[in-house]
């Protein structure tokens, strides 16, 4: 009779309450926080700028941590060159880990170029000035320039932008300072450090694709980039930039022959690349020469490969660029896909005629918007070459005339 007395005698503050149960309240897992990253609010993934904030907006925020942007090149490579180090300088002013590839340039000199980050006041974009009511004589003269219909419709906003900035902003007329730079640790692979032995063996990857990769993979496994890597450790992200792949440089012919003998050494390499990705805390951005390639149906299955892909089409040499009807841009820019990352629809560009243009200090996005052809300069232009059309009309009929009368 000992045991029920001394359990009677025990305070009720250990025995469970009456109403006690086993479910509890859940709770959001708590997200990784890094520097230079955000959660999307579309599908809750976790973004970083591409350094451009144009570009961000078009892809619906940033690019995706473990995705892959491919990026067409331009037909000089001016262009697309840049994004890529847009992208490598918002690296470095994030503090981001870089590994840079390339078979052209030494990736050095590439890092050299980076662009500089600027002031917040000099970037920050001005409002767009509402239309004010005209109550003075003048005022209404200048609104009677156009249709009365046309007077209340709003604005159309051209420039690419959200409410809520994300990234930092680079002056391209001039290079990043090598402390800024220094600051930032860089892997580096180029190619022609790296000799590659003919393999006997039958592989679908070529020798340099297979190098590239293979360092890849161990600078992802040794800094700790993988996800089984303990969360204890303090994380980073790894930003990845791979220049001009598909070109002879790296013993491609891809672009050499319309019947090319690897013709599946690139695509094999992407299947190995977003493998690679989508298990680390890696982002990707390749840039590939398409207009070399012939066989559209392996540039298309290359696009399918990569998550996001855009292609800038460059006015250089083209007649565009001397059109007056293009003059305040340099090439249009398309966008050929957009990710699927856990939603089952992907979040569309709301406007598909896009330009480029590259200011004095910066690289910006817009919508395509091309002026009337009634408006104010070209009606000047137009009544003036009628009236020196009609001119020439008039001689020419006044000496067929007199011609025929003196024939006759």
């Amino acid at each position: 009779m000992a045991a029920p007395v001394s359990s009677v005698g025990k305070p009720s503050a250990e025995r469970p309450p009456f109403n006690s149960t086993s479910f509890q309240k859940k709770t959001r897992s708590k997200l990784i926080s890094i520097p230079g990253t955000r959660p999307s609010v579309q599908n809750g993934q976790l973004l970083v700028s591409t350094g451009v904030t144009s570009l961000d907006y078009l892809l619906g925020g940033g690019l995706a941590v473990g995705t892959v942007l491919l990026i067409e090149e331009d037909r000089f490579d001016s262009y697309s060159r840049m994004i890529l180090k847009y992208f490598l300088a918002e690296g470095v002013v994030c503090r981001h880990e870089l590994f840079v590839a390339s078979a052209q340039d030494n990736p050095d000199d590439i890092l050299q170029e980076l662009p500089a980050p600027i002031l917040d006041d000099v970037a920050i974009h001005k409002p767009v000035e509402q239309p004010r009511l005209s109550c003075e004589p003048q005022d209404n003269l200048d609104a009677m320039k156009i249709a009365w219909r046309y007077q209340n419709l709003p604005k159309v906003q051209s420039a690419l932008a959200s409410s809520s900035r994300f990234g930092h902003y680079y002056d391209v007329s001039k290079t990043m300072e090598p402390e800024i730079r220094q600051a930032a640790k860089c892997h580096r692979f180029y190619l022609p450090e790296h000799p590659t032995q003919s393999s006997t063996t039958h592989s679908r990857m070529i020798e340099s694709y297979s190098a590239l990769l293979k360092s890849l993979q161990e600078v992802i496994h040794r800094e700790g980039f993988d996800l089984s890597t303990p969360m204890s450790m303090s994380r980073n992200i790894l930003r990845v930039g791979l220049h001009s792949l598909g070109s002879a440089l790296w013993n491609d012919d891809l672009s050499c022959h319309d019947d090319p003998m690897h013709s599946h050494a690139l695509t094999t390499f992407l299947y190995g690349l977003r493998a690679l990705l989508r298990s680390s805390l890696s982002v990707a951005v390749v840039t590939v020469p398409s207009y070399l390639i012939q066989d559209r149906a392996l540039m298309g299955n290359i696009t399918r490969l990569c998550d996001n892909a855009i292609a800038l089409e460059s006015f250089k040499g083209s007649e565009r660029e001397t059109n007056p009807l293009y003059k305040d841009y340099h090439g249009l820019l398309h966008v050929r896909q957009v990710p699927h990352l856990n939603c089952l629809a992907s979040q569309l560009p709301d406007h598909k005629d896009l330009a480029f243009k590259l200011k004095r200090k910066q690289f910006s996005i817009e919508r395509l918007h091309l002026p009337p052809d009634l408006s104010e300069t070209v009606s000047r232009v137009s009544r003036g070459e009628l009236a020196g059309a009609a001119a020439v009309v008039s001689a020419c009929g006044s000496g067929t005339s007199g011609n025929k009368h003196l024939d006759f």
